[in-house]
C-alpha cells in the first residue's frame, strides 16, 4: 500500500480537533468505565468474576494489537472516512454489547469496539496534520489530552451512577448520543483526503495485521498470566517472539521498522514507554498502599486519584503551548524531571501519612504527566515523515499499552519480593523511579533535528 504526504493546512481548524478529543475520550474511557458493569453483568449472564475480566481484555487486545497495521491502512485512506467508520463501529458495537443475550456476544462486541478504538488512534495524527498548522500542533494535542483527562474524571462516577439507577446495559448505551454528535462534527469539519476512500485491505496488510497483532496479543496475554500460570506465560512469550520475527521479515514491515529505528523517533518512543511506567503506581501500588498500609478503602484511593487528574487538566493545554514555543524536547524533559521528583517524594510515605500527604505528591505527579504527555505526543508527530502519521500513532499506542500492562506486573513483583506493606510500596516506587529516570536520561541526550518532508517542500 502506497501513501502520499498531505500538504499542511494554511490555517488551523479547531472543530476537527474537538471531534478528535471527544473520540479519544471515548476510546480511553472504554478501558475503565466498563469495570463498573462487571458484577451486574456476571450475575445476569451467569459467568464467574474471573471470566468477566475478558470484558476489559477483549477491548484492550485489539486496541493495541492492530494499531500499527490500522495506521498503515489509514495513511493510504481518506482520514475523514476512517474517522467516520471508527465512530460507526464504536456505536454499533456498543449497541451489540448492551443488547447481548449471552456473554459470548458481549466479548464479540468488545472486540469490535477495540478495533474501532484502534481506527480512532490511526486517524489521530493524520487529523492533526491535516487540520492544524505546524506551529500550533502542540496546542492542539494539549487540547485533546485535556478533554480526555476531564472526561476520565467524570466517566467512572457517571458509569457507576448509571449502573446503579438502571442496569449494566445502559452503561454501554450512554455514549451513543456523544457518538452521534462526534460523527456529525467529524463529517462536517475533518478535511477529506483527495482521491482517497476506504481502500480494501490487501492480502499483505491482512497478513501483517495477523502476525503483528498476534505478537502483541500474545505478549499482553503472557504478562497477564505471569503470576497464575508461568508455563502458559512462557509459551505465550515464545509465540510472541516467533510471530514478531516473522512479521519483521515481511517486506511491508520495512517502513515501520525504519521509522522506529530512527534515532530521534526511537528515543521518543523509549521515553514514552519509561514514563508511562507511572501506571504501576496508579494501577497497583497506590491502591495497595491505601488498603494495606493506611487501612482505608477504595473511596480514599478514588479521591487521591482525583488530585492527579485535577493537576493534569489545566497543565496539558499549557504544555502544548510551551511545546510550540520552546520545543517538544525541552517541555518533555521538564515534565519527566517533575515526574521523577514526584516519584522520589513517594518514598517518604508511611503508615502515619494521611490524604493531605498523598495529595501534594499526586498533584506533583499530575503536573509532570500534564507537561510530558502533550510534549511527547507532539514530538512523535514532528519526528514522523509526512504520510506516515497513522503508523506513528499506532506505534505510540502499542508502546503505551504494553507499558501500562508491564508496569503493574513489575511493581506487583517488587511489592511481593519486599514483603508487601510499606516496604513493598517503597520497593515498587524505587523500580518505577528508576525506569522513569532512564527515560529522562534518554531525553537529555542531544539528537540532531530531522526536518519533516512537508517542511522541506
Amino acid at each position: 500500500m502506497t501513501t502520499r504526504a498531505v500538504l499542511p493546512p494554511q490555517r488551523t481548524s479547531w472543530a476537527p480537533v474537538a471531534a478528535l478529543g471527544l473520540a479519544m475520550l471515548m476510546v480511553t474511557s472504554e478501558m475503565t468505565i466498563p469495570a463498573v458493569t462487571l458484577p451486574g453483568m456476571g450475575a445476569e449472564l451467569g459467568v464467574s468474576a474471573a471470566a468477566t475480566a475478558w470484558v476489559l481484555l477483549a477491548y484492550a487486545l485489539p486496541s493495541a494489537a492492530v494499531s500499527v497495521p490500522a495506521g498503515r491502512w489509514a495513511d493510504g485512506a481518506d482520514v475523514r472516512a476512517v474517522f467516520a467508520l471508527a465512530m460507526i463501529g464504536l456505536g454499533l458495537a456498543s449497541v451489540l454489547v448492551a443488547l447481548a443475550p449471552t456473554f459470548g456476544l458481549v466479548v464479540v462486541g468488545r472486540l469490535v469496539q477495540g478495533i474501532g478504538g484502534a481506527l480512532v488512534v490511526a486517524a489521530y495524527m493524520p487529523i492533526i496534520s491535516g487540520s492544524v498548522r505546524h506551529e500550533q500542533r502542540g496546542r492542539a494535542i494539549g487540547f485533546v489530552i485535556t478533554i480526555m483527562t476531564i472526561g476520565a474524571t467524570v466517566g467512572m462516577p457517571l458509569g457507576g451512577l448509571v449502573a446503579e439507577v438502571f442496569t449494566w446495559r445502559e452503561v454501554f448505551l450512554m455514549k451513543i448520543p456523544l457518538v452521534l454528535v462526534v460523527l456529525w462534527i467529524g463529517l462536517r469539519s475533518i478535511p477529506r483526503t483527495p482521491d482517497r476512500g476506504l481502500p480494501r485491505p490487501g492480502v499483505a496488510l491482512v497478513r501483517e495485521a495477523l502476525l503483528l497483532g498476534g505478537a502483541v496479543a500474545a505478549l499482553l496475554l503472557a504478562l497477564d498470566e505471569v503470576d497464575g500460570q508461568p508455563l502458559v506465560a512462557a509459551a505465550l512469550g515464545v509465540a510472541a517472539v516467533a510471530l514478531g520475527v516473522w512479521w519483521a521479515r515481511l517486506t511491508a514491515s520495512g517502513p515501520v521498522i525504519a521509522l522506529v529505528r530512527g534515532r530521534s523517533f526511537a528515543g521518543t518512543l523509549l521515553a514514552l514507554f519509561t514514563t508511562t511506567f507511572t501506571g504501576g503506581l496508579i494501577a497497583f501500588l497506590l491502591p495497595y498502599f491505601v488498603a494495606d498500609v493506611l487501612g482505608d478503602g477504595p473511596d480514599v484511593t478514588g479521591v487521591a486519584l482525583l488530585f492527579v487528574v485535577g493537576a493534569m487538566a489545566p497543565v496539558s493545554p499549557l504544555a502544548g503551548l510551551l511545546s510550540d514555543r520552546y520545543g517538544t524536547r525541552a517541555v518533555a524533559v521538564v515534565g519527566s524531571a517533575v515526574t521523577v521528583v514526584a516519584m522520589l517524594s513517594m518514598l517518604t510515605l508511611d503508615a502515619g501519612s494521611g490524604l493531605a500527604d498523598l495529595a501534594w505528591r499526586l498533584i506533583l505527579l499530575g503536573v509532570g504527566s500534564g507537561l510530558f504527555n502533550p510534549a511527547i505526543n507532539t514530538a512523535l508527530l514532528v519526528g514522523t515523515p509526512a504520510g506516515s502519521e497513522g503508523v506513528a500513532g499506532g506505534v505510540g499506542m502499542t508502546v503505551r499499552t504494553i507499558a501500562m500492562t508491564v508496569a503493574p506486573a513489575v511493581t506487583a513483583l517488587a511489592w511481593t519480593m519486599a514483603g508487601g506493606g510499606a516496604a513493598g510500596f517503597r520497593a515498587g516506587v524505587v523500580v518505577v523511579t528508576a525506569v522513569v529516570g532512564l527515560g529522562l536520561l534518554v531525553l537529555l541526550v542531544p539528537v540532531a533535528a530531522q526536518p519533516r518532508v512537508e517542511e522541506a517542500r
